[in-house]
């Protein structure tokens, strides 16, 4: 189910509108595939959100998607400073910007990640790969985002 719902989620920024969606989504599917709970006195009820946590580990689809950006994040920090991935990245426009609240960015977004699984050293992080790695499983399950 995953692969097909996220498809190029590195690229997305998670608004709260959003991640709603996806988690009732996620839930809805999970709720099909687990079904119902048989009670003790012979009655059958819908699993609570809480029994599909447990279920699944944790390992819900938001976590999922910010490891991803995460992974992306990284992989384009290492990239060489002449790569054209890499000067898009840093290009910024020459033109203002329009009036109003300023856009949610991606890069944003993903720093605020980084940030909320209190990581100080995180361009160290970024270059050694078997330390990132492990990182992202415990992103995949955290539930501090």
């Amino acid at each position: 189910m995953r692969p097909v719902v996220t498809y190029a989620c590195e690229t997305w920024v998670l608004k709260e509108n959003t991640k709603l969606k996806l988690q009732v989504f996620e839930r809805k599917v999970l709720r099909k595939i687990y079904g119902p709970t048989k009670e003790n006195y012979g009655t059958w009820r819908i699993k609570s959100n809480e029994e599909l946590n447990r279920l699944i580990g944790n390992n819900n689809i938001i976590n999922h998607i910010k490891a991803q950006r995460l992974a992306l994040f990284g992989h384009v920090y290492r990239m060489p400073d002449d790569s054209m991935i890499k000067k898009v990245y840093e290009w910024t426009p020459m033109s203002t910007r329009s009036k109003g609240r300023p856009k949610h960015m991606w890069e944003d977004d993903v720093k605020s990640d980084v940030v909320n699984m209190r990581i100080t050293n995180w361009k160290d992080c970024i270059r050694n790969r078997p330390k990132l790695k492990e990182f992202f499983e415990k992103v995949k399950t955290s539930l501090k985002l």
